[in-house]
C-alpha cells in the first residue's frame, strides 16, 4: 500500500468522517487523486464513501478494525511473514493483523496455500494469482465475515499444518481471550490441527480482558506484537514459554 493511503486511513480514523477536499489539502494532492484512493480503499473494505466524504466503517466490521492503526498492524504482519516460505501451507484465523499477513503472503510469496475460516480474507486476497485459498465452511457471521459453528471442526479435520496464526481480544492470568464465543470455539478447532499456534496482536490488547476463554498460554509458541507492551506482560509471556517478537510501533 502506498504511504499516502496509510496517511489517508490515519486521517479517517482521526476524524471518523472527513471531506474529500480536506483530505486533498492535508495530503497535498488533487481531489481526483483522493477519489481514486478512496475507491481503492473502499473496495478493500477499509472505509466507506459518502457524497464528498470518507468515513469509518461500522464498529463491528472487520474493515474498521483493519483500518485502525493500519501501519503498526502492517509491520506486525510483515515480521510474521518472514517465517513463512514459498510453497508452505498455513492456517489463518480472522482478524486485522491476520488479514494483513494473508495479503503480505499473497503478494510476496509463491505457491502458498492459506486455509482459513475468514470469508473476508478470502475476498481480500482474491486478486493475487500466486496464492491458493481453502475457505472452511460453517455458519456465516455477517459483521466479522467469518465462518463458525460445528461444521468448522468437520471441515478442518482432514488438515494438519505446521503454523496457525490467530488474533486475540485480550488476556487474563490463564491465557488469551476472545470477545465472541463462536469465534473462540472455531479458533480452538483450528489450533488443534496445527503443530504451532502463533498470535498476532497489538500490545493494546494486553490491557483488555476479553469475555471468553480462547487459548491457554501453553498452546501458543510465539507472539508478534508492537514494542509498546509493558514489561510485566512481556515477563509473563516469557515465563509461559512464549517467544515474543516485538516490532517497531512507528515507521521511524
Amino acid at each position: 500500500m502506498h504511504i499516502r493511503h496509510s496517511k489517508l486511513l490515519s486521517l479517517v480514523n482521526q476524524y471518523n468522517r472527513i471531506a474529500v477536499t480536506e483530505l486533498a489539502r492535508k495530503l497535498e494532492v488533487s481531489e481526483v487523486t483522493i477519489r481514486k484512493d478512496l475507491n481503492m480503499l473502499e473496495k478493500k473494505g477499509l472505509l466507506r464513501r459518502e457524497h464528498g466524504y470518507a468515513r469509518l466503517t461500522t464498529s463491528d466490521d472487520i474493515g474498521n478494525h483493519l483500518s485502525f492503526n493500519y501501519e503498526a498492524k502492517l509491520r506486525i504482519a510483515r515480521r510474521a511473514a518472514e517465517g513463512i516460505h514459498n510453497g508452505e501451507t498455513i492456517m489463518i484465523e480472522s482478524g486485522s493483523c491476520c488479514a494483513l499477513l494473508a495479503e503480505e503472503l499473497a503478494a510476496n510469496r509463491r505457491d502458498v496455500t492459506i486455509i482459513t475460516n475468514s470469508a473476508f480474507i478470502a475476498d481480500h486476497i482474491r486478486k493475487y494469482p500466486n496464492v491458493r485459498v481453502i475457505l472452511l465452511g460453517g455458519e456465516y457471521q455477517k459483521e466479522s465475515q467469518v465462518m463458525v459453528g460445528p461444521m468448522i471442526r468437520t471441515c478442518v479435520h482432514d488438515f494438519y499444518v505446521s503454523k496457525f496464526f490467530i488474533g486475540i481480544d485480550g488476556i487474563d492470568d490463564a491465557g488469551f481471550m476472545s470477545n465472541d464465543l463462536m469465534r473462540a470455539e472455531a479458533g480452538r478447532c483450528l489450533a488443534e490441527r496445527a503443530e504451532q499456534t502463533i498470535v498476532l496482536t497489538e500490545s493494546a490488547k494486553f490491557k483488555t480482558h476479553g469475555t471468553v476463554k480462547l487459548l491457554p498460554y501453553s498452546k501458543v509458541v510465539a507472539l508478534y506484537t508492537d514494542d509498546l507492551a509493558d514489561k510485566d506482560t512481556l515477563h509473563k509471556l516469557h515465563e509461559q514459554g512464549i517467544h515474543v517478537y516485538p516490532v517497531s510501533s512507528s515507521s521511524k
